[in-house]
């Protein structure tokens, strides 16, 4: 319990640190009176829309309330939509999510099964097939390989829509594409696109685990006793490469939110990261701003979990060996 308290109180340093730094941005990188008025307001005007934003308080202060504000999901109004930017995160936070949950789901499938199997079996044709593929994953770049998938699947074949997303449907109360025959096959190709170099990274890590750990004297006296293969390897080799390998996974996965920018712009995909594109193009400080705490949030939120599972797999540190 010490172990996971210390964790969430480093998580909260962490995330006072992340919006310090979008508080300086906002503060610091052009004027907030001069985005949000015409040329044609008066001096006065201005001074007087500086005093009601609180941009004359002391720096402490503004940065209290914007931390305060930030907590209650008040990120101000966006300069170039003139929309309240939480409104705009909501409406564009479901689709990217969308992106993310079905990539990850698609990684772990295939990354973990993948990466076990080249380990016990290394040597072997399809191994060194399988780690083949895994170098060309980690090697083209995601807009390249998104347009090759487009000219392939949606141009040669026309198997697959190539930009867009589908249509939603409600299920249990949640509203996704991904419900639908359509939605999925929108989402498709940028799921395989986002995944595929953190499917490439996890397998090579399982499987550089995997080796490690068959190489050590307790898997050689398992061997020696006779135990069932099954049981060596996943019994004893596969639960001591977690450590590491969760938290690579929690990172990679976490990342997904970060490189889906650029999946999102080749695919048209209607997220976050388009959003973030044109909040770079037009300046808009607040969704830049509110994009950096974001993320922060989810790299935070993505490692707390990470040190909650640590918890569960190794007793080590449930009792406080480590």
């Amino acid at each position: 319990m010490y172990f996971l308290l210390a964790r969430v109180f480093q998580a909260t340093i962490v995330m006072l640190c992340v919006a310090l730094v979008g508080f300086l941005v906002f503060q610091f990188v052009g004027d907030p009176v001069l985005s949000l008025v015409g040329q044609e307001t008066t001096v006065e005007d201005r001074e007087a829309l500086r005093e009601s934003l609180g941009l004359n308080d002391p720096i402490l202060m503004q940065y209290a309330r914007y931390v305060v504000n930030a907590v209650q999901g008040d990120f101000g109004i966006s300069y170039s939509f003139n929309r309240d930017v939480s409104e705009m995160i909501a409406d564009r936070l479901p689709a990217t999510v969308e992106l993310v949950l079905l990539s990850g789901v698609l990684s772990l499938l295939l990354a973990i099964p993948a990466g076990i199997y080249t380990g016990i079996r290394r040597k072997g044709g399809i191994a060194q097939t399988i780690m083949a593929i895994s170098v060309i994953g980690v090697s083209i770049p995601s807009f390249l390989l998104g347009i090759l998938l487009i000219l392939v699947f949606s141009v040669w074949l026309n198997w697959l829509p190539s930009f867009g997303r589908g249509d939603l449907a409600t299920v249990f109360g949640l509203r996704s594409s991904l419900f639908t025959w359509d939605g999925l096959s929108h989402a498709l190709m940028p799921a395989a696109v986002l995944c595929l170099f953190q499917l490439g990274v996890i397998l090579r890590l399982i499987r550089a685990e995997m080796l490690e750990v068959l190489r050590t004297d307790y898997i050689r006296f398992a061997w020696a006793r006779g135990l069932p293969g099954k049981r060596v390897y996943f019994g004893h080799a596969l639960k001591n490469t977690l450590v590491p390998v969760v938290t690579a996974i929690g990172l990679q996965l976490s990342s997904l939110f970060a490189f889906s920018i650029i999946t999102e712009l080749v695919f048209q995909w209607p997220g976050m990261g388009s959003l973030l594109l044109h909040a770079i193009g037009q300046s808009d400080i607040p969704l830049l701003a509110a994009y950096l705490i974001f993320v922060g949030l989810v790299f935070t939120i993505s490692n707390l979990l990470v040190d909650a599972i640590y918890v569960l797999i190794d007793p080590r540190i449930r009792h406080g060996a480590l």
